[in-house]
């Protein structure tokens, strides 16, 4: 890790091993819904967008080729992320094109000036990924909102964007895109020194000039809310495809009580593998569950959010199975947990399928990338993602027992999926539409996982992008 004379930290590794002849960047930035000025919301999804022109020809881009143009004529690939808590840009590209992809990347940060013609088009984009937005981003959105008022999903909203000007979001843009709320990781096929001198030259002057009411140093890095003590919230009921109800739990501070998150991490994979599937196959006092799914982490994402986040189970009903009979066995399944021990097989295995997890995905070089600078952004002291299967093997069946425990006597948010009629929009040529956000730009294979138990590691949506 080094970090240039304007503050922005640049973490480099060379790992040939997980993609010879590759090499991936991530830029990490501090800025994500939680951010979103008041009346605007959605500006950082927003910003995400036009961080990628589709065509250029003025100052920035000489060539008058967008920035994702570039990288796929490299042979490259490159998406985005917006977060709750930040926003995050990964492109992936052969080692011998890292130069020119670091060049394009300063480039578009120093050279951003969207037109009011540009943001009248991404925001109708935006809007479009707001309806196509998936059940289960709804209700994890709405757990997160009633268990810390205050926070904003990283969505944004449709009618809050639509007269959203280029001075605001240049605004935005030069506020939270600073250097010091900026981090920069390369891995691959990489010499750290070479990388670092061209670093040095392209950004030298990304993210140094300050601006009225910009963030300190410091200030970026954000304390988790105190969660509502009400043992059950109530919260609006949600539209979905068929019955359902979405159970949120507040999960504990990953980077003050490490231990305990990785445990509920362990746990919503006991639970997400073999104690609810078990239960959805079997009528239990009349009333049954059709489906049961558990995430742990932000939108299935563990690991990939400061504080404060969330464990959410989504059980499907049965006709005739009300709301509250369904909670109720959620709750009679983690009695069982909290009462244990947790039987030691049970307890590997879901350990075990956690570390498969991982090591499936510790080849992906921008997984790597985007680890790494999540880890110095968002969860400072971190070992990095190579300590992470030792600190995952440590968690121990007491644990796990505890951590449920924590889930019966904590505060929840109960929300009733509710089915009816909608109609999905049809996306745009140029829009892929996911159940969160990002901005899919360049043709490539792709795996879209189902999060369960929080066991996906790899980079994915963060809003709908």
């Amino acid at each position: 890790m080094s970090v240039l004379p304007g503050g922005l930290r640049v973490c480099v590794e060379s790992v040939p091993q997980y993609g010879r002849g590759l090499a991936a960047v991530a830029l990490t930035v501090a800025a994500g819904g939680d951010d979103d000025p008041a009346g605007r919301h959605g500006t950082a999804h927003l910003v995400e967008h036009l961080m990628f022109p589709r065509s250029g020809g003025g100052s920035a881009d000489p060539t008058g080729e967008g920035y994702a143009a570039l990288v796929a004529g490299a042979g490259g690939v490159c998406n985005a992320e917006t977060h709750r808590d930040h926003t995050v840009f990964h492109t992936t590209v052969p080692a011998e094109s890292l130069p020119d992809a670091l060049a394009w990347e300063a480039r578009r940060l120093l050279g951003f000036a969207p037109t009011e013609d540009v943001i009248r088009t991404e925001t109708d984009v935006i809007g479009e990924e707001i309806r196509g937005a998936g059940d289960a981003g709804r209700s994890w959105e709405s757990a997160l909102g009633a268990l810390y008022p205050g926070s904003r999903d990283s969505f944004g909203t449709a009618a809050e964007l639509a007269g959203i000007t280029a001075g605001e979001v240049e605004a935005f843009f030069r506020a939270h895109y600073t250097a010091r709320r900026m981090v920069l990781s390369v891995v691959g096929d990489v010499d750290p020194a070479g990388v670092m001198a061209v670093v040095r030259a392209v950004f030298a002057g990304v993210g140094v000039i300050r601006v009225a009411g910009e963030a300190g140093a410091a200030d970026w890095i954000r304390a988790a809310g105190e969660a509502r003590t009400a043992r059950e919230i109530r919260t609006a009921p949600l539209p979905s495809g068929r019955p359902g109800v979405a159970v949120g739990h507040p999960l504990p501070d990953p980077v003050a009580d490490r231990p305990a998150y990785l445990a509920q991490a362990v746990l919503a994979q006991v639970l997400g593998r073999s104690r609810l599937p078990a239960l959805a196959r079997s009528a239990r006092d009349g009333h049954r569950l059709t489906s049961a799914t558990v995430t742990c982490g932000y939108h299935g994402q563990w690991l990939a959010s400061a504080a404060p986040d969330l464990t959410l189970a989504v059980l499907g009903r049965a006709p005739g199975t009300e709301v509250d009979a369904a909670v109720g066995i959620w709750r009679s399944v983690l009695r069982a947990v909290a009462e244990g021990p947790l039987p030691e097989a049970e307890h590997r295995r879901a350990v075990n399928s956690l570390l498969v997890a991982w090591h499936r995905q510790a080849d992906s070089l921008p997984t790597r990338a985007v680890a790494l600078g999540r880890d110095a952004l968002l969860l400072p002291g971190s070992a990095g993602p190579d300590a992470l299967p030792a600190e995952l093997r440590r968690t121990t069946p007491a644990e796990v027992a505890a951590a449920a425990r924590a889930l019966l006597e904590g505060p929840a948010t109960v929300t009733e999926l509710a089915p009816q009629a909608r109609t999905v929009p049809t996306a745009r040529a140029h829009t892929v539409l996911t159940a969160r956000a990002g901005t899919e730009l360049a043709p490539q294979a792709r795996t879209v996982p189902i999060a369960r138990a929080g066991t996906e590691l790899a980079p994915q949506k963060g809003t709908v992008g």
